[in-house]
């Protein structure tokens, strides 16, 4: 199939004002400009003229396939709430793939998201990226697992645990939980490689018992994945940035809602943020300070951000609708736009399979008249690993 007569935004610094994507078995197998085109035109092929083509969005924080649509308790899989570290939990053991709401996202021009646990718990567990579309499989949706190792802190975990006369109920308890449970895993880590390197030697030791918490925590120890903190208040993304430091981690900032109070400071620190959700109320102490503006403050400063909608706190279709809102709060619209792609695959790691329309990347595009920021723009067309959905 080839899209032809299009404008192109590649979000991989080009524009084609005039171009064509050529698709082959769900990649891209090629993109150029009309000038170069040398294809017959099939009743397979698009003339997309009059039409943008853009990369599939990404949401890179949300819970959908989580708290499913229109279900209480029986499609609430969100917070394991008997235990407030539990690394060894998986994102892919709880997303229903057949939640509806992957469909409106779709719909909508999402075509991927990296989504997971609640933040009931100082260690949640590991998050996945997926797309919106394509098998009611599970396991062949996935683009990456895992993607994050999930941690809380601030307000929530406070919250949850308050009345289970059990730890975390203050700030700090929450940090000695999660540093607890990062030493114990570096320990492990440790035994383990002793016994790897003396096994068969004179010096030969035991084996470290199993233990699955510890295991789950290795790839983050290694830094094959990232830590995704929770975090509002301004003292709690320090407290994030504090542990990673103390653990040499790589980690990013889920919501970052006061992170245009400390920009400057964050920049020093060469922080990653994710900023959302954008549409929402102040609905508990730690967003008084909840503002449109943050993703632009913190743009200003340098500092590479991404979009969340925490679907459901907005629901997933509406993540442009997010991104408009940070234009109208200081943010460019090219800058908005990278925030729910390339961005947002960057941050995920998962920029070698999508976030922007060059040669080998999966075939996930968005197709607008208009303006996608725009509060009434509706996708002409979605595609997802080659297939009009």
């Amino acid at each position: 199939m080839i899209l032809y007569n299009a404008r192109i935004i590649t979000m991989a610094e080009k524009i084609i004002e005039n171009g064509y994507v050529e698709i082959k078995d769900g990649k891209i197998s090629s993109v150029g400009d009309m000038s170069a085109f040398a294809y017959s035109v099939t009743a397979d092929d698009i003339n997309a003229e009059g039409k943008t083509v853009y990369p599939g969005f990404i949401d890179i924080h949300s819970h959908i396939g989580v708290w499913e649509d229109g279900l209480g308790f029986e499609g609430d899989d969100g917070n394991e709430e008997t235990d407030p570290a539990t690394p060894h939990l998986r994102a892919v053991d709880m997303i229903n793939p057949l939640d509806r709401c992957f469909t409106e996202a779709a719909k909508a021009g999402i075509t991927s998201v990296v989504s997971g646990m609640g933040s009931a718990n100082a260690i949640g567990g590991t998050f996945l990226a997926m797309k919106t579309a394509g098998s009611k499989n599970i396991d062949k949706r996935i683009i990456k697992n895992p993607v994050a190792m999930k941690f809380a802190l601030g307000e929530n975990p406070k919250s949850v645990y308050k009345d289970k006369d059990t730890a975390p109920i203050t700030r700090m308890a929450t940090a000695a939980i999660i540093r607890e449970q990062l030493y114990k895993a570096k320990r492990y880590l440790s035994d383990m490689e002793e016994y790897e390197r003396l096994q068969g030697t004179e010096d030969e030791v035991d084996k470290p018992d199993y233990d699955a918490k510890c295991e789950a925590l290795i790839p983050l120890l290694k830094k094959e994945i990232p830590a995704h903190f929770h975090c509002h208040r301004a003292d709690d993304i320090f407290t994030a940035i504090r542990i990673s430091k103390e653990f040499d981690i790589n980690y990013v900032l889920i919501h970052c809602t006061e992170g245009h109070l400390i920009a400057d400071e964050l920049k020093e620190e060469n922080a990653v943020a994710v900023v959302g959700p954008v549409l929402c109320d102040r609905s508990k102490p730690e967003l008084r300070n909840h503002t449109i503006e943050t993703a632009s403050a913190l743009n200003k400063a340098g500092i590479k951000i991404a979009i969340c909608n925490d679907h459901p706190v907005v629901p997933q279709q509406y993540l442009s609708l997010s991104a408009a809102l940070t234009v109208r709060g200081g943010l460019s619209e090219d800058e908005a736009l990278r925030a729910i792609t390339v961005n947002a695959a960057e941050i995920a790691g998962i920029a070698d399979r999508v976030g922007t329309i060059e040669v080998g990347k999966d075939a996930d595009l968005v197709i607008f008249s208009g303006d996608p920021l725009s509060a009434i723009a509706e996708p002409d067309m979605v595609i997802i690993d080659g297939k009009i959905i």
